[in-house]
């Protein structure tokens, strides 16, 4: 056994060539960021989307005095049709 080749190995681990930095340079510098435009937009977005009403009242009152005078009417024929196309407009 060659005791000699630890010495190599052991010089494999060693850090090659270690730099050091001038920090001195970078002490006035500051990490800084920058929101992209899209960003920007969806942040506009979400604000209105937050501000807006849940419920529309003037539809749910429309609706409920509809339903009070016996006017509002909904054919099977259309609720059919519209189950039908959500579903073929989900599949993938």
């Amino acid at each position: 056994m060659r005791v000699d080749a630890i010495n190599h190995v052991s010089q494999l681990y060693k850090p090659a060539n270690a730099k050091k930095t001038d920090r001195a340079g970078e002490v006035g510098k500051k990490d800084a960021y920058e929101i992209s435009q899209s960003a920007k937009d969806y942040q506009v977005a979400k604000k209105a989307v937050a501000e807006a009403d849940d419920i529309r009242e003037d539809k749910v009152a429309e609706l409920k005095e509809a339903l009070a005078s016996g006017a509002y009417n909904v054919s099977s024929q259309e609720i059919a049709e519209k189950i039908v196309s959500s579903y073929f407009d989900f599949q993938i």
